[in-house]
């Protein structure tokens, strides 16, 4: 007589089956009353499991199968449902294929989520004060009148920094003072000491120093099992290290220019022409802002989801500085050199829509040094190494504009920002000076620690050892 099921009567199950009926248990099909019940309760255990305390036999794997491949757990054979579990392996894969599907819909949400802003900023709507009307004597004595909070300095508060006639003043007499050689470099080795590598080359090259170090990490602080793929862009690129010209100068000024919606309007552009080493940043464009932003280039410093979609952003002279994150960054950055079309198949792992054709030479292109991204994450701004997560990040990894501040001190003597500077406090102020992206959309950002960046380039700047010609950071005029 067949067991009845305390929580419900009607439910009958077969006895437990004896050890001398092992033999036929795989040719034993499930009663109605299981099938109702799996079909009912699939992610419950089964009401009519039972353990034999006395008995331990399993079912064996079945031959055919290979170690790690999909198949039902070891269960007790006097158990009906394990027979049926065990005759059929249905339930299982189903559930595995449910499990995929569901950690696809996920990764995909996640991908919209960062996608996606909740609120733009209409500058055209906003209030806006002309700079060119305010006498300086008043912007003086409102700037000292307003308190300072946090880091902030009272022109942030006050949303300028002065007049944009007194931001361009400020430009040329940096521009007009003697170039001081080597001083980034030592200002740097002074101010971090071993955290500070002055000798570091900027672009990954085919000599074996410091390879090490490029190997140890995985991508973007290091080129860990991609050794091959690395290797092969080398030999795809004829030149690896600055343009001889530039290295010709006996003292270099770098600008690195940001995308930050405090440009629009100062009118720097003619006097960012005039810097030796022009660093722009992913896709902020020339075209139509030059007046504000100058419209010379020396190097295009992006990974391919920022890289520039219009061939007007890149010119005959330019640098393609190519920070890669991922695996499929590699394969991206070779179909750029080598002029081909990336796989279809290839583009759905990226985020966003990425340069389907670069218009440079395969001697214009450079890949960054993964080591000045892993002795800014880790050792200057002293984020935690990477540590293996089921979900979310780690928030270690630096932004594309601090990465070029760190580059810039290895590449010229003296440096100057533009266009950087986050205000959290201010959600509604651009933050751009190209599109209408208000500053609340970097609380959606899940990779960049903002508040310790801003921190670090205000101790830069406080210290001397950049220039901010924006007033974004710090204003010094």
């Amino acid at each position: 007589m067949g067991r009845r099921l305390p929580f419900h009567p009607s439910v009958q199950c077969p006895a437990p089956l004896s050890p001398d009926s092992l033999g036929n248990a795989k040719r034993v099909q499930p009663c109605e009353a299981e099938k109702r019940l799996l079909a009912a309760l699939p992610a419950m255990v089964h009401p009519c499991s039972e353990q034999d305390e006395k008995t331990q036999l399993v079912v064996k794997r079945h031959p055919q199968r290979q170690p790690g491949s999909l198949q039902s757990p070891q269960l007790p054979v006097h158990s009906p449902s394990s027979r049926y579990l065990v005759q059929e392996g249905y339930p299982l894969r189903l559930r595995y294929f449910q499990c995929t599907l569901l950690v696809f819909g996920v990764w995909i949400l996640y991908i919209l989520k960062l996608n996606y802003t909740t609120e733009e900023c209409d500058t055209k709507k906003m209030h806006y004060v002309d700079p060119n009307r305010i006498k300086a004597p008043f912007v003086t004595a409102t700037i000292a009148a307003l308190p300072v909070s946090g880091t902030r300095t009272p022109s942030q508060v006050l949303g300028l920094c002065a007049s944009f006639q007194r931001a361009q003043q400020y430009a040329q007499q940096v521009l007009q003072k003697e170039c001081r050689p080597q001083f980034a470099k030592r200002s740097m080795g002074q101010l971090f000491r071993h955290r500070y590598s002055s000798d570091l080359p900027p672009f990954v090259t085919k000599a074996p120093a410091g390879s090490e170090a490029e190997y140890k990490y995985d991508p973007p602080f290091g080129f860990r099992k991609f050794s091959e793929k690395v290797q092969t862009l080398l030999e795809l690129l004829p030149e690896h290290d600055f343009p001889a010209h530039l290295k010709a100068k006996s003292c270099r000024r770098c600008v690195v220019i940001g995308s930050g919606g405090i440009l629009h309007g100062l009118e720097l552009g003619q006097a960012l022409n005039q810097f030796d080493v022009v660093i722009r940043l992913n896709s902020a464009p020339v075209e139509g802002y030059s007046e504000h932003v100058g419209n010379k280039t020396t190097i295009r410093m992006t990974y391919p989801e920022g890289a520039p979609l219009s061939d007007l952003e890149y010119y005959s002279n330019d640098l393609f500085v190519a920070v890669l994150f991922k695996s499929v960054d590699f394969n991206w950055l070779q179909a750029m050199v080598k002029n081909e079309t990336l796989p279809f198949w290839v583009r759905l792992f990226f985020w966003k829509q990425v340069a389907e054709k670069i218009p440079l030479q395969p001697k214009q292109f450079r890949i960054l040094n993964p080591v000045i991204i892993k002795e800014t994450a880790f050792d200057i701004l002293q984020y935690s190494e990477p540590q293996s997560r089921f979900w979310g990040r780690d928030k270690n990894v630096p932004t594309i504009g601090v990465i070029a501040v760190v580059l810039a001190t290895h590449l010229c003597d003296e440096v100057s920002l533009a266009g950087f500077g986050y205000d959290l406090s201010q959600p509604r102020t651009p933050l751009h000076y190209f599109d209408n992206l208000c500053m609340a959309a970097m609380n959606f950002q899940t990779m960049h620690n903002v508040t310790t960046e801003t921190g670090f380039l205000l101790k830069l700047v406080r210290e001397g050892v950049v220039r901010d010609l924006s007033g974004g950071i710090h204003c010094e005029f």
